[in-house]
């Protein structure tokens, strides 16, 4: 399969691009600068110069190719609106390229607020109003209607590993320079957690083989206690664990407070069973005792 990949040198698409190519898929990696269209090109897979504000390279790319892994996003959450809008042009240029085609289109998506106080499984509706992006993801998997083979993976909050400069590599720096490593009240709340390899071989799994309107989810631990986040860093950094109530979590975590308060238990029952996903990396906490995220 020739596929179109957006993202493809970003954290998680710099991992789906060789998954792909060594199952014998070839790929159309999107490039908008020069250092991503070389790095796309030493993975192996050929360059394709556009951009996600450039809707027209966008429809040109998907209509070469035999599917889609939209993972390219702009994640600047001062600016979320705005990056929604330019989101939803991408993916209606993508998917009218894509329409009565049966081919797959991809999404990226997220368990993190979808079932707030129990477990969520694949089979759960978002709520439209979570993030700007959320109805964006739904309108790709509205194109099942129109003869797409669309699926969304859901990521965990965290998808580790080394070179990781997500939310995890933000709790080390913020715990660095606190000079302790804090949870939020009793740090019972969790966090769903897959390796970055792991979660590129579910993306593969879903192209290839996703039913049309479906939704997966790239989560190997389904819930690990914040506090035993807090309590892996401070061993690594040696500094003290503290708690920190909820009143004083945006003081002292910034923007990343609302994000660690939050509780993100998934289930990956259905994902395992519909396309035979089975983790094989590392958990979180054994990552996180390697030390490559406190270099």
């Amino acid at each position: 399969m020739r596929v179109f990949v957006t993202g493809a040198s970003g954290w998680i698409g710099s991992a789906v691009v060789p998954e792909l190519l060594g199952s014998g898929h070839v790929v159309l990696g999107l490039a908008r600068s020069d250092d991503a269209a070389a790095a796309i090109v030493a993975a192996g897979a050929e360059a394709y110069r556009g951009s996600l504000d450039d809707p027209a390279s966008l429809r040109e790319g998907a209509a070469q190719c035999d599917g889609v892994v939209h993972l390219g996003y702009n994640h600047d959450f001062s600016q979320m609106e705005s990056a929604a809008r330019t989101d939803r042009s991408a993916i209606e240029a993508i998917g009218s390229a894509l329409k009565q085609s049966d081919r797959p289109f991809v999404v990226a998506g997220g368990v993190l607020g979808l079932a707030p106080g129990r477990v969520a499984t694949e089979n759960d509706e978002p709520d439209l109003g979570l993030h700007p992006r959320t109805a964006n993801v739904q309108w790709v998997l509205s194109l099942a209607e129109q003869g797409v083979r669309s699926s969304c993976v859901r990521f965990a909050p965290t998808v580790h590993g080394d070179g990781d400069h997500g939310f995890i590599a933000t709790l080390v720096a913020i715990a660095r320079a606190k000079g302790t490593s804090g949870y939020i009240d009793n740090g019972t709340n969790c966090w769903s957690a897959v390796h970055r390899l792991d979660a590129a071989r579910l993306v593969r799994l879903a192209l290839e083989g996703a039913p049309a309107g479906s939704s997966v989810h790239a989560v190997a631990e389904p819930g690990i206690a914040t506090r035993a986040i807090a309590e892996a860093i401070g061993v690594r950094l040696g500094v003290p664990v503290v708690t920190v109530s909820s009143e004083d979590a945006n003081e002292h975590f910034g923007w990343m407070g609302r994000f660690f308060s939050a509780d993100a238990t998934a289930s990956n029952t259905i994902t395992r069973s519909l396309l035979g996903w089975e983790p094989t990396h590392q958990g979180l906490l054994e990552d996180l005792s390697e030390g490559h995220y406190f270099r």
